[in-house]
């Protein structure tokens, strides 16, 4: 409009000027020429602003109530304008569309509607640049949507695993038939950084080590494990997966590829009322479940191939990766992340105490008031590993007495039982808590249900005998009456003085 009023203006105006205008803007010449006359006539060269419906604060928090239903939030507009005369009348259901569809992003929509990872869904994320092998890997757990059989239970086990973030090798995997702690952290480290098999030859450490806040990761234990072999961990943000993409994509795709496919997923279709289409199907064993996890890891190291990787394996990719390694020795790897309490031990005739549990070696005969050191895996408490004040490894000591299978599952069985029984104990006695009276239809004292009369009371006391005391306590033995021909002790006599009153008395 700028050129065109310039040209009408200096009389050099034409309708070759208008056509080519409004060929250019896909518009008719009798709108262009519209426009000319208004500018002539109001100087403006831009369009007219029009009044549109706009959406404020108060449509978000509509739309917040009710999950992003745009008729809700029209039908609650319009009773707002009945109720309130003052208010602005409600607009159609269609333009209030139009005004979230201009004023809203897809990603606010769907967030309103769906909440927070229905957003994320639309966000745009990028992409880090490929580096070498080792360049950083990513760590995280797995809880696995699929019910095993461990020691006669259905339960979730739960996968911890690294895995290499240019080359997509998995480098370690612990599996623990609960929820992980730093024992499972340090487990897939040591295989991780093992160059040996089943993950072979990939290995090594890492420059960097990504992780999302999780307490296992951050241990102190692993912190220290890592920190002496200058490995950095990456704290990330909570809530934050696509900041560790590579380590959420693996966790997908074991998902769909392998555990969706197992006996008791927990994600299987549903028949009508809930009910899977077999509900006594057979759970696999824990050791089953393991051993189809480690071949699938091998499937994916060595026979599938990843787009990003160009139609190589992870481990071609890996090989072809000229990166040098740098080895963990073999002798610092077997001590990998032993906690050491900073307590002074010293070798006795039973072994080394830790705790109230005893640690037995060969190489502790003939060794004892030395003063060592103890380290060990958490959670392991069947062996130790120990080292001299120096620093220098001794031995790896044993238990000197473990249970047996047997008798661990007897004793959990013991502390569950008495579990529940005191359980149910504390029932009964709330249920004696709550006292009942009879209903009353006049003014008099409130009478207790169920209350013992006065012959009923005389008959049970009369009943008790020590057969209630044995059951209390079983290890109650009564007193027997004294048999004949044994002499019973005699009361001896106190002579009293002759001034004594008592014996005046």
């Amino acid at each position: 409009m700028p050129r065109l009023l310039m040209l009408d203006q200096r009389d050099d105006l034409t309708t070759a000027h208008v056509q080519l205008v409004a060929q250019a803007l896909g518009r008719s010449e009798r709108s262009v020429w519209r426009w000319i006359a208004e500018a002539r006539a109001t100087g403006r060269l831009a369009a007219a602003p029009q009044e549109r419906y706009i959406i404020t604060s108060e449509i978000r928090q509509l739309l917040a109530q009710y999950k992003g239903n745009a008729s809700a939030v029209h039908r609650e507009l319009k009773q707002q304008a009945l109720n309130d005369p003052q208010l602005p009348a409600a607009p159609s259901l269609a333009t209030l569309h139009r005004a979230l569809r201009r004023d809203l992003t897809p990603g606010e929509r769907a967030g309103l509607a769906r909440g927070e990872g229905a957003r994320r869904a639309f966000d745009v994320f990028g992409s880090r640049p490929v580096k070498h092998r080792n360049a950083a890997w990513e760590g995280d757990h797995k809880c696995v949507p699929v019910q095993v059989q461990i020691e006669g239970e259905l339960a979730r086990p739960w996968v911890t695993w690294f895995i290499d973030c240019a080359r997509k090798v998995i480098m370690g995997v612990a599996v623990t038939p609960h929820a992980p702690s730093r024992d499972a952290v340090l487990a897939a480290l040591r295989m991780s950084l093992d160059r040996a098999e089943p993950f072979g030859p990939a290995g090594g450490v890492p420059d960097l080590i990504r992780v999302d806040r999780g307490k296992d990761f951050l241990s102190v234990t692993v912190i220290s494990a890592l920190g002496a072999l200058a490995v950095p961990v990456i704290d990330l943000p909570a809530y934050t997966p696509h900041l560790k993409g590579t380590v959420e994509a693996l966790n997908n795709a074991v998902e769909k590829m392998l555990f969706a496919s197992m006996p008791r997923y927990v994600y299987q279709q549903r028949l009508t009322g809930g009910r899977t289409a077999d509900p006594d199907e057979p759970a696999l064993t824990f050791e089953a479940f393991v051993e189809l996890l480690l071949e699938w890891v091998r499937w994916w190291n060595n026979e599938h191939k990843p787009k990003a990787l160009g139609g190589r394996t992870p481990m071609e990719a890996w090989r072809a990766d000229p990166t040098p390694l740098h080895d963990v020795p073999a002798g610092q790897l077997a001590l990998f992340g032993l906690e050491d309490d900073g307590i002074t031990r010293v070798v006795t005739t039973r072994g080394v105490q830790v705790g109230n549990r005893f640690y037995i070696d060969p190489w502790m005969v003939g060794q004892g008031g030395t003063r060592v050191a103890v380290r060990r895996l958490p959670h392991h408490d069947t062996s130790i590993e120990i080292f001299g004040l120096d620093g220098t490894h001794l031995c790896s000591a044993v238990l000197a007495e473990a249970a047996s299978k047997e008798q661990v599952r007897a004793v959990r069985n013991a502390r569950t039982a008495r579990a529940r029984q005191l359980r149910a104990d504390f029932k009964a006695a709330a249920r004696l808590r709550r006292e009942k009276f009879k209903a009353s239809t006049t003014p008099a004292p409130p009478q207790r249900l169920g209350a013992l009369t006065e012959a009923e009371a005389e008959a049970e006391l009369c009943g008790s005998d020590t057969t209630d005391l044995r059951r209390a306590d079983p290890d109650y033995i009564p007193h027997r009456p004294v048999p004949e021909g044994w002499a019973s002790p005699v009361q001896p006599t106190i002579e009293l003085p002759e001034d004594n009153p008592e014996k005046n008395a």
